[in-house]
Parts: structure tokens; sequence; C-alpha cells
């Protein structure tokens, strides 16, 4: 027996979708989505409570007449260093790429009602609707949380480092795991760590905000773990930078205080009376830039990495922000020009470039190269070709840019009208030819290392660069792309009677006209799952 229920999306759009009453609620809503052209989402009653997905209509007390909601929540992609993960709109996960990051199912079944996802090396954990907590990957890199599973309750957020995470729970206690000299192993601070507001994450040690300003610090000492030398002036603090092995506490009165290792900007003391009326702090990964209430800039940290601005110290007025390479810095002042400094290799030289560095917008940086949005859409690079500083062969492309993504050496520029430009190393996602057809439509764009990932407007999901860091997702195709069709017929479809001519657009089968054997000439069995039978040539 079937039932009949209509399905409305929150914009009004409604359809009317047929199941049966021994089917699951997520066969009701694939055929929901097909209907109303949409990507995948959740079945919410009439009363807003959210259907399970896995239970068969009758058993949800799904009645022929019912009106229900399809919930399609906004796709959502994180990144490790080798792997993607997609927070679909239903709420469920999709990873791929290399590396032990990948696997979202072998540790506790597949993330289901996901809300967001904080990643770090190899491995993800995944913050679900009712707080709880789910991790995969590499286990000496927090993807293995079984340790202190049942504390993960209320979750409010998540910080990782390149060994381990860092939960805030609704009480404002911390729950670590992961790499336990990088922090996954809190216990030596557990009781200071009450009424934590935020937390700031080094290459392998963590820092904690508490309400009444203070900080508490763990992981490796020399990475920022040990702010002993520091605590007596870490009060009232506002936020926290970091770079790689070292952190900068900006305090109420707009003074600084750092700590970690000295070579990554852990020791400001040389530049200490210059670091007052502090507004921002940006970091490389060894130096340091704050940007005062001047509009000024100071600096600290290794000098060939930005830690030394006294070449252009004389032009860092009226600065709006700054944007940094692995070994340089980029700041536009309020006039649209921009100063750079670092490693020349890193970006820290735009000298070929600053007769066109005006009216720009805002910057974007890889590795070792950066690319700025000017007021009119054009773009402008400087760096090492190697790393994308080199935009020529594209510059004509580029018009109307709205923002610009970056791997470690390539960079990928969304146009007004929804398509992309790449360029840079072709194998790390320079070249996205083998995809540009699909490039349509765009709405943002993620990247690892070495590879780059599309979120289309409809929820599909295209990737392209290295395969081992995450630019081929051939093998979760099925579940990051969106199927619009309607399967229109030439004539009657009879029993027992083989149909030689159909229309519609596009010409495949779908799963509901089959019971068994495929009645077509000449008979063919169908045994695909229950995915692949809306891609071509699956019958075979």
């Amino acid at each position: 027996m079937s039932i009949s229920v209509e399905v409305s999306l929150l914009s009004g759009k409604t359809a009317t979708v047929q199941a049966g009453l021994d089917e699951t609620v997520e066969t009701l809503a694939q055929r929901a989505q097909i209907a109303l052209g949409v990507g995948k989402g959740r079945l919410l009653d009439s009363s807003g409570v959210v259907l399970d997905g896995s239970a068969v209509t009758k058993k949800a007390r799904v009645q022929n007449g019912d009106s229900l909601t399809l919930q399609v929540n906004r796709v959502q992609v994180q990144f490790a260093a080798y792997s993607f993960a997609a927070i679909l709109g239903d709420g469920s996960v999709v990873t791929w790429g290399a590396g032990v990051g990948r696997d979202s199912n072998a540790r506790q079944g597949r993330p289901k009602n996901v809300q967001q996802i904080q990643a770090r090396s190899g491995a993800f954990a995944a913050i679900l609707d009712d707080g709880s907590v789910m991790t995969w990957g590499d286990a000496d890199f927090g993807g293995d949380s079984s340790a202190v599973q049942g504390q993960l309750r209320n979750v409010q957020q998540i910080q990782a480092n390149g060994g381990a995470f860092a939960a805030v729970l609704a009480d404002g206690s911390v729950v670590t795991w992961g790499h336990a000299g990088s922090g996954g192993d809190s216990s030596a601070v557990q009781g200071q760590l009450k009424n934590v507001l935020q937390i700031q994450a080094s290459g392998r040690a963590f820092a904690a905000i508490l309400d009444d300003g203070s900080v508490v610090t763990w992981g490796l000492a020399d990475f920022g773990g040990d702010s002993s030398a520091a605590q007596g002036q870490l009060k009232n603090v506002q936020q926290i930078q970091a770079s790689a092995r070292a952190f900068a506490a900006i305090l109420v009165s707009g003074a600084v205080v750092t700590w970690g290792d000295a070579g990554f900007g852990g020791d400001s003391s040389a530049v200490q009376a210059q670091l007052k009326n502090v507004q921002q702090i940006q970091a490389s990964s060894a130096a340091f830039a704050a940007i005062l209430a001047d509009g000024s800039v100071v600096t600290w940290g290794l000098a060939y990495s930005g830690g030394d601005s006294r070449a252009v110290q004389g032009q860092l007025k009226n600065v709006l922000q700054i944007q940094a390479s692995s070994r340089a810095f980029a700041a536009i002042l309020d006039d649209g020009s921009v100063v750079a400094w670092g490693d020349a290799g890193y970006g820290g030289d735009s000298s070929a470039s600053q007769g066109e560095l005006k009216h720009v917008q805002q910057i974007q940086a890889s590795e070792g190269a950066f690319a700025a949005i000017l007021g009119d859409g054009s773009v402008v690079t400087w760096g090492h070709a190697v790393f994308g500083g080199d935009s020529s062969a594209v510059q004509r492309q580029l018009k109307n840019v709205q923002q610009v993504q970056a791997c470690s050496d390539a960079f990928a520029a969304i146009l007004g009208d929804g398509s992309v430009v790449t360029w840079g190393v072709a194998d790390t996602g320079g070249d996205s030819s083998a995809v540009q057809g699909q490039l349509k439509n765009v709405q943002q764009i993620q990247a690892t290392g070495g590879a780059f990932a599309a979120v289309l407007a409809d929820g599909s999901v295209v990737t392209w660069g290295d395969a081992l860091r995450g630019g081929d997702s051939s093998v979760v195709l099925a579940q990051l792309t969106v199927r619009i069709c309607d399967f229109g017929w030439s004539a009657e479809v009879q029993a027992e009677r083989a149909l030689l001519t159909t229309c519609g657009t596009p010409h495949y089968w779908p799963p509901e006209i089959f019971e068994g054997e495929c009645q077509v000439t000449p008979k063919r069995n169908y045994n695909g799952d229950h995915r692949s039978c809306w891609r071509p040539w699956a019958f075979k």
C-alpha cells in the first residue's frame, strides 16, 4: 500500500510524493529531493520534528495526505591536510581524499545530523545537533575520541592543532584527546579549565581564554604550551593569535603579551614599548604583525618571515588589514594601496606589481604568493610563480572576481557569473580544465594543501587538483551530485511489453520503473546499488 504526501521547501515550492508504508523515510526524502530539484535534506513533520530517515514511513507515523517540510541546509566543506569532509543538506557527512582522515565510517558509523566539523592533519571531529562529538581518522592525531566519549556532551566549539583536539562544553569546561604531548592530555591543567570562552592553537599547543580574562595553556612547551613565564601579565586578555610555535595575546589595555618559541615570535621584548593600543594581530609561520590604533604596524619574530619591517616602515601608515603567506606579509592601506615585506620569494616584494595595486579590496595568500582583488573585480598577483604568483596566462579571464581561494601553490577565483578561473601549479589545482564544464554557479571554494572543492548553488560539489590530497572525489561522486530528472514517456508503459522509445531529460531509467528483472529488450538485469541506477550505463 502506498500513500501520497505533500512536501514543501521553506521557499514555498511544493511537490506531491508517493511512498510505500514499508519504505524508509530516507527513500521518501530522496523522491522529494528529485521532485523539488534540490540537494539532500531532512524531512520534518507538521510540528517541525525531524523524521528518522532509517525508520519506515508507517513507524514514523507518516500518513496519507500529510504535509511535510524538506529542510535543505547549505553544503559546508571542511578540510584536513589531505582530505575533505562535506556536510550535506541533510546533515550527513561525506569524506574523500588520501590519508587517514578520509574514512568517516570506520569507527562509529556514518555521522548524521552534523552541525559543524573541525579538522587538522589526519583527523576530523564533528559536532552533532545533540551536542555530542564523532571523530574519525588517524588516532594519533585525534581520530579516536573513545577514551573521552562519555564526557563529550553539550559541546559548543572545537579547536584543533597539529596533533590533538580540544572541545569547549556548555558549562565552560574542556575535554581533550589526541596526541598527549600536543595537548591531547590536559590533565595537568584540568582544574584550571573552567568558564572557558575560547581556545586558540599553535602547531602543537593550546591556549584558552577564561571569562575572567586569564589564560591557561597546555601542550608542547616550545610550541607555547608553557606560559608560566608570562602568566603574571596574562590578565584581561581579549584575543589570542598564534604562529606555528608561539602565541600573542592582546590585552584590554591594548598591550601585547607573547610566549612560546622566541624564534617564532614568542619573544616581543625588542618591540614591547611600541606595542600599545594594538587593535589586531596577524601571523605568518614564524612572525607576527600588529596593527595599532593609529594605523601603524609593529612586527617581531623571524626577520625573513616578516618579523622585520624596517625597510617599509615609513609606508606602513593607515593600515586597514594584513594578510600573510608562510614567510611574508601584505598590508592594505586606507587608500587601497598595498605594502609587502618579508621573504621576497614568498611574496614579500610587490615592487613589480606596485603600479597595479590600487583600489585593493581584499588579499588572499598561498604558501608563497598573494592575489589581490581590485575594486573593478580584476586581480593582481605577486610572489613566486611556483606558488601562483604569476597569473598572466589567465589575466584576461580574471574579471568581475568575487572571491579568491588558495591552496599551497595555486589559486581559484569565483567570478560574478559563478564560473571559476584557476592558476598556479597545474597538478595541485592550478589547472581546472578537466572539470571546467561543471564549474557553474559556484558559491564557495575550499582547499587542502593541494586540491580544491567547489560547492555549487544546487549543493553539488566539484573537485580538482592532486588526487592524493582530495582532488579526486569520484569514489563519493554519487553522494556529492544533485540529480534533477524528469521522466517523460513516448508511449504507454505496459507490463510484459518492451518500450522501445522514450523521452525525458535525461534518458535515464529510474529505479521505480523496475521490479526485479528489467522489462526491456534485450533483457538485462540491474545489478548496481541504490545510487548507481541514476547514472548512465547502470544496466549491465
